[in-house]
This record gives structure tokens, sequence and C-alpha cells, in this order.
């Protein structure tokens, strides 16, 4: 048997490997019902520590929709809380195909790993969302057919897990990333992600915002305080100070009044903080059909995973 490939992080992936899968879910896409048999008879483990909807939704209905079947495990209600993770996933892997996992920390999804004998998924954890970057490329794609690889990107708020993933895949497939990030700490910026992306010189930081949206072909944002503690009042002071600083940097009808660039967001939003309801529901806005290109990227990783098993 060959040897079990991952989804952690693209570190593991070629350039030519995340191509690939790139051009595999853009056949996926266009052609689902091609695929409606292929996972029959196998099951996928749904491990989640962290709340979800597009990761839930996505990976359950695609997997229904490949003929197979999704188990929900919920960590709180499972074992995964009394035991050893690695014990626990080799247990897991016994009975399921494959495993997606959303977990808090990238330390616990790499322990899920080394006890797995099946392919493991990362389904989002503090450090990466690959998943997400692979429907956000796919999304531009679709979009711009003919000429996805010449659009620029440019992504503006919190340097976060979703900005590590996008650095690594737009430099995979070399798409210019602009990033407008005024909060970006030490350990949310993975060192080797920017390093891939420098070498190829895709990555750029902007601190002039208006330039950074007039320049650019596709803008996106993302939450400024991470969905767990967004109505946490423990965390009541630091979304105050973040919301106070972040402000300017909203997607709103002011800062786009010159551009024609698609409006990106990777959900769940929250409207009058990164961007205003009416830039969500603009003309511009491409958001739920990035929303709902994780049904078909999500397959395509499923598919691209197993096809050698």
């Amino acid at each position: 048997m060959s040897q079990v490939k991952h989804l952690i992080s693209w570190q593991d992936w070629s350039d030519s490997e995340i191509r690939e899968l790139l051009e595999f879910a853009i056949y996926v896409k266009n052609n689902r019902v091609y695929f409606s048999g292929h996972m029959s008879g196998r099951s996928l483990a749904m491990l989640f520590q962290k709340t979800s909807t597009r990761t839930r939704v996505s990976f359950e209905a695609g997997m229904t929709e490949l003929g197979g079947h999704a188990i929900f495990l919920d960590w709180m209600a499972s074992n995964f809380l009394l035991s050893d993770i690695d014990f626990e996933g080799r247990y897991l892997s016994s009975n399921v195909a494959i495993i997606m996992a959303r977990l808090k920390k990238h330390e616990d999804l790499l322990i899920l790993k080394s006890g797995s004998t099946v392919p493991v998924i990362n389904g989002c954890c503090n450090l990466f969302h690959p998943c997400q970057s692979l429907a956000d490329i796919l999304t531009i794609a679709m979009d711009s057919p003919k000429d996805w690889q010449s659009k620029r990107l440019c992504y503006i708020g919190v340097h976060n897990n979703v900005v590590n993933s996008l650095i690594e895949i737009t430099a995979a497939l070399e798409i210019q990333l602009t990033l407008v990030t005024p909060i970006a700490t030490e350990d949310s910026i993975v060192k080797l992600a920017l390093d891939r992306a420098k070498k190829k010189g895709t990555v750029s930081w902007e601190s002039d915002v208006e330039k950074a949206v007039n320049q650019a072909d596709y803008v996106y944002t993302d939450t400024w305080v991470d969905m767990e503690f967004f109505n946490d009042p423990k965390f009541q002071k630091e979304k105050e100070e973040r919301i106070r600083m972040m402000m300017p940097y909203q997607l709103n009808s002011t800062l786009l009044k010159e551009s024609k660039a698609k409006i990106m967001h990777d959900m769940p939003i929250h409207a009058g903080y990164e961007i205003t309801r009416a830039i969500v529901e603009s003309e511009n806005s491409i958001i739920f059909k990035q929303a709902e290109n994780r049904l078909d990227a999500q397959k395509a990783i499923i598919l691209k995973l197993l096809e050698n098993h």
C-alpha cells in the first residue's frame, strides 16, 4: 500500500500537487454527477472541537453525494476528551476510510495524524485552514476561468489561519497576494509559509488600504475576532480594542467606491464589523458562491486523498 497522504497544511504538498488538486476540484464542480457513487461503502469521521457551519455541512453533504457516510463526533462528548489523542485516532482509523478534524491546536492535529492509518484532513486549526483556501482559489478560478492565475488577491484584516493557508496556496499557484494586516502577532505567522511565498515573490504587504483595494481584482476579509471568542465576556476588552484598531479597514461603500473588485469573505460574517451588510449583498460580492464552493473543494480533497486506497 502506498504511503498515506494527509492534508494538514499545504507544506507537505508540492506546487504541482496543489495545481492538480485545484484542476480536479474544478472538474468535480463541473461534473458532480460523475462522482455520485465513488465513496459507496466508505465512512468519513468528522471530529469537532471547534464550532462550524460550512465545514460540517460541506463535508457531510459532500460525503453523502459521493455515496458514502459521514459520522459526526463532538470532541466534548467523545473519549478524545479523556484519552491520548493518537490512541483514539488509531482506533477511529480502523473503522473509517478518512478523518476530518476541526481542532483548536495544531499540535493536537499532528498527534492525531501520528496515530491514524488513514488520511487526516485539517478542517481548521489555530494555524491553518487549507480546505478554505482551496475553495477560495476555486471561487476565483470559476469566476475568471480564462485568466484566474493573473488575478490579484488582496486580504484585509487580522493575520490568522486563513491568511497562512492563502499565503501557501497562492505561492504554489503563483498568484499575487497583497496583505493589509495591521494585527499580525508572532504566534499567528507561520515562517515556513512565508518563506515559500517570498521565494516565489507572490506575497507583499501594503499599509495604504485604499491603494491596496484599488489595485486588487479580489478583496477578501475575515472576522477580526476569532469566532470562539466573539461573544465571550472574558474577551470583551480585547474585542473592543481590536474593533477600534480595525474599523479603518472595514469593507464598506466608502472604501470600495472606486473599486471594481469582487468581494470575498470565508464566513461566518459579523456584519457591521469587518464588512457592512450592503457590501455583503452588493453586485460585486461572490461570498455565497465562495461558501458554496466548500462542497466541491471538500469532495475533491476526499477523492484525491483516497484515490490510491
